[in-house]
């Protein structure tokens, strides 16, 4: 679990697919006068290795090949169109799955019973990025658990981060009502008397 997961208290069992999922941060917003800089964790197969090695998620001795790292990309990216699809759209929005299912299919897992009597999922592959394959256990536990549906992208454009809606009707829209929401009800707020004007 990182920093960022522990401090926005998502759950452990989806803080590997939110890191995951915020590796790539798209912010463009200028916030106190300071523009934001936008930011790719992934820049390259050693920075997934470094990645993937601080979570746990990469076996000693493994090499992240190029090809891998593409792969790893667009699984990433399947998982930012789905989470960017509100929870009920997620059900019928059909280029979202698709794209997801593409990239799943390269981390296919496996049934596995644990030392604690439990039965849980497990990479098929003993490859280097088997290690990602934790983050799709992490989409399907999430959808049977329905913590999935509280796994939400940022609806200010300019923002787009994913974060856990811990309200209780979940119906939050935005990463952080005191800055994006602001943000949004400010800009529409304008536009509307600008209507009016």
């Amino acid at each position: 679990m990182s920093t960022q997961s522990k401090q926005f208290n998502v759950p452990d069992e989806l803080a590997n697919l939110y890191d995951f999922a915020n590796s790539l941060d798209v912010r463009h917003f200028t916030h106190h006068g300071v523009p934001h800089e936008q930011d790719d964790e992934l820049k390259g197969p050693r920075e997934l290795a470094d990645w993937m090695s601080k979570r746990g998620l990469l076996a000693p001795g493994r090499k992240i090949t190029p090809t891998m790292f593409e792969t790893a990309l667009q699984l990433r990216a399947g998982i930012r169109a789905y989470l960017a699809c509100d929870p009920p759209e997620r059900r019928t929005n059909r280029d979202a799955a698709r794209s997801l299912n593409r990239a799943m299919r390269l981390f296919p897992l496996t049934p596995e019973v644990r030392n604690d009597h439990g039965i849980g999922l497990r990479a098929a592959h003993e490859d280097a990025l088997a290690g990602l394959s934790v983050v799709v256990a992490e989409l399907y536990e999430g959808a049977l658990l329905g913590t999935l549906d509280r796994l939400k992208m940022c609806a200010a454009e300019e923002c787009r981060r994913v974060f856990f809606d811990r309200s209780k009707p979940a119906t939050r829209r935005w990463c952080m009502s005191s800055l994006c929401g602001n943000r949004m009800k400010t800009r529409t707020y304008r536009e509307r008397h600008r209507a009016i004007g």
